[in-house]
């Protein structure tokens, strides 16, 4: 495995840093991801949208657990004005 070094400047690295926390992982995984992409000759801008959605839903669930959305009202219940006076 080779190592490469780049330069960034600060506001970028801050927000790249940022990215990578919210996708828990890291810069480097993030760069490595992203070359992966370009070899491979997919278009740099292409995103991948299961697995953010599917990092976002394992962040949720993280943060709330035992959140069932079965648990909620349902819309009928939630807009029946009769029942909260």
């Amino acid at each position: 495995m080779k190592n490469i070094t780049i330069s960034v400047d600060d506001d970028l690295y801050r927000q790249a840093r940022i990215k990578a926390a919210e996708q828990d992982t890291s810069v480097s995984a993030l760069v490595k991801g992203f070359l992966a992409t370009l070899v491979a000759g997919a278009p740099a801008s292409a995103r991948d949208w299961k697995g953010e959605q599917e990092a976002l839903l394992d962040a949720i669930r993280q943060r709330h657990p035992g959140f069932n959305s079965a648990d909620n009202l349902s819309r009928d219940a939630l807009h029946d004005r009769d029942a909260l006076r």
